[in-house]
C-alpha cells in the first residue's frame, strides 16, 4: 500500500502549491483534491501494471486507484508549502547530482515533517537517463517509504514515469 502512495507522492507534492483554504471544515482543500486525484490515477497505473496479464487486472487497478486516492488525499492534506518546496528541492538535487545510494535529506523545523530522497540506480531507456529512487516522507512521526522512477526530460527537468 505504502509503494503506491509514494510512486506517486512526488507528483502530488508538485500539485501541492495551492491554497488550503477550505469552505467549510469538513470539506476537503485544493490540496487533499490534488492529491486524491493525483493519487487515484497512479495508484490505479502501478496497480494495473502489477496485475498486468492476471485475470484479477480490472480488480486491482480499481483497488490501487481507491487506495491511492484515500492516501495521496492524506498527504496533501499533511504538507504545507515549505515541505512541499523543500521536499521538491531535494528530489531535484537528488536526481541531478547525486551518486547512487547517496540521500539528499529535508527537515522543515516549523511543521516538524521530514524527508529524504535517494536515487538508486541509473540508466538509459529510449535516449534519456533515468534513476530509480526511495523517498522517504515521515509526517507526524510517521515514516512512509516508497519506490520509483524518473526520466529526464529534453528541457532537463525530471519527470516521474512509475
Amino acid at each position: 500500500m505504502k509503494r503506491v502512495l509514494l510512486a506517486g507522492s512526488m507528483i502530488v507534492l508538485s500539485a501541492c502549491n495551492v491554497s488550503t483554504t477550505s469552505t467549510t471544515s469538513s470539506d476537503p482543500g485544493p490540496k487533499e483534491q490534488i492529491g486524491a486525484i493525483t493519487g487515484m490515477i497512479v495508484g490505479g497505473a502501478i496497480a494495473n501494471d502489477m496485475a498486468e496479464g492476471s485475470k484479477n487486472e480490472g480488480l486491482a487497478t480499481v483497488l490501487g486507484a481507491f487506495i491511492g486516492g484515500v492516501m495521496g488525499q492524506s498527504i496533501g492534506s499533511q504538507l504545507d508549502e515549505l515541505d512541499r518546496q523543500m521536499a521538491q528541492s531535494a528530489y531535484n538535487e537528488a536526481l541531478e547530482y547525486n551518486r547512487s545510494d547517496v540521500s539528499t535529506d529535508w527537515v522543515n523545523p516549523d511543521s516538524g515533517n521530514s524527508g529524504s530522497f535517494t536515487p538508486t540506480r541509473t540508466y538509459t531507456m529510449s535516449g534519456r537517463y533515468c534513476r530509480e529512487y526511495t523517498q522517504e516522507i515521515i509526517i507526524g512521526g510517521q515514516k512512509q517509504t516508497g519506490y520509483g522512477t524518473a526520466c529526464r526530460q529534453p528541457d532537463g527537468s525530471w519527470e516521474i514515469v512509475s
